[in-house]
């Protein structure tokens, strides 16, 4: 990043609701969830739909104080100091489903939260959700999440993430049982979210057909989906690939964001610490595996600018802003790393405010999504317009 600049300070609602991710540690026991024989694949899958409990949802068309349906008047700033105000709005009647997992945000004593709708939860679906109900339904299920008690007390482990996915299985099948009528469905997730979403995909989504057939797409930032070498599938997913043009549907983004090369011991970007990394692949095929970088900003390849909204409240009740033409984005591998490279591109009078990494091997993991928010929910109307063609044939 330029040097001089000011660093982006967030309203204090949002930096006290900011994710508070798994160490790379935590997320390669996450592995476990996606090969174990403990967890419902398949035809006990199936069964475990029939029966699926009720769901405390924290989103859900029709839910009094969605925090997924929200104020999205933004202010505009552009790199000359100029503002304007941008307005949206939630989209009347969306064709398509998002469903949403949040990351690990808890504060609650317990090593796995319980399923009240406390602050945290609420903050975070309205700075990572809402913006996409321009573009589709968002259904966000409360799941036992892994606490951030249970990380400082070094208690992220196989039970705890197991019970944290098993969970989410749950509403998963609920939500399909009780909701989806049909529907194609954008899953979207961040850290914690994005892995235990990977582990849904991987043994849900992908062997069966007909949940295939219901992917829009999956947005997982911060996951480290795996695919083989110069590839868009062969990893994690054996049918579900890489999106590769803003029309294609039934296909992956993912990434990890740093501003510099991810150094040797970077937490994100490398098959060695990826969510599924220690998942009975040896050595031998990890050689073999990189992390996925799908670039919302340029699906086919290669660089494209982002367009940022960080929730911060300005002028006109605006609820958000955002800085155009002040970042590109280009995703890049070198020394075993896959990473989305992000540049800030504000010229020597551009004084906006910029993220900056909290660590080298953490790199922008904690504003990545923010980051890419705006590209994300294009990609996501595409996808539906796309979808909603191919449906109709």
């Amino acid at each position: 990043m330029a040097s001089g600049r000011p660093p982006l300070r967030r309203q204090v609602g949002a930096s006290s609701a900011r994710r508070v991710i798994l160490a790379a540690a935590a997320l390669a026991t996450l592995c476990a969830l996606a090969g174990s024989p403990g967890a419902d694949s398949g035809a006990a899958g199936a069964a475990a739909r029939a029966s699926a409990p009720a769901t405390v949802w924290l989103c859900r068309p029709g839910l009094r104080n969605n925090p997924c349906i929200s104020n999205l008047t933004t202010t505009i700033v552009d790199g000359n100091g100029s503002s304007r105000i941008e307005r949206a709005a939630p989209a009347p009647n969306p064709s398509i489903d998002c469903f949403y997992v949040y990351p690990n945000v808890s504060t609650q004593p317990t090593l796995n939260a319980n399923l009240h709708i406390d602050p945290q939860q609420r903050s975070v679906a309205r700075e990572e959700a809402s913006r996409f109900s321009q573009t589709c339904r968002v259904y966000a299920p409360m799941y036992p999440e892994v606490t951030l008690a249970a990380l400082h007390e070094n208690q992220i482990n196989p039970r705890t993430t197991g019970v944290a996915y098993r969970g989410l299985l749950a509403a998963w099948n609920d939500y399909l049982i009780r909701y989806n009528k049909g529907r194609g469905v954008v899953l979207i997730g961040a850290s914690e979210g994005a892995a235990l979403l990977i582990g849904i995909i991987k043994r849900e989504i992908d062997p069966d057909p007909a949940e295939r057939r219901l992917l829009v797409s999956a947005l997982l930032m911060g996951g480290n989906v795996l695919v083989a070498k110069g590839a868009v599938v062969g990893g994690d997913f054996v049918h579900v690939p890489a999106c590769r043009a803003d029309t294609q549907t039934g296909c992956v983004v993912a990434f990890s964001a740093y501003s510099a090369q991810p150094p040797p011991d970077s937490s994100f970007g490398r098959p060695s610490t990826s969510v599924n990394g220690n998942d009975g692949i040896e050595p031998t095929s990890v050689a073999r595996l990189q992390v996925l970088c799908a670039n919302p900003a340029s699906l086919p390849g290669g660089p494209g600018p982002l367009i940022p909204y960080f929730p911060q409240p300005g002028r006109h009740g605006s609820a958000w802003v955002s800085y155009p033409g002040l970042y590109r984005a280009q995703c890049k591998t070198a020394q075993g790393a896959t990473w989305l490279q992000v540049t800030d591109v504000g010229g020597p009078n551009d004084t906006r405010p910029v993220v900056q990494q909290a660590t080298p091997a953490w790199g922008l993991h904690d504003d990545e999504m923010d980051l890419t928010l705006g590209n994300l929910v294009d990609v996501v109307r595409d996808q539906s317009a796309a979808y909603a063609a191919t449906a109709s044939h």
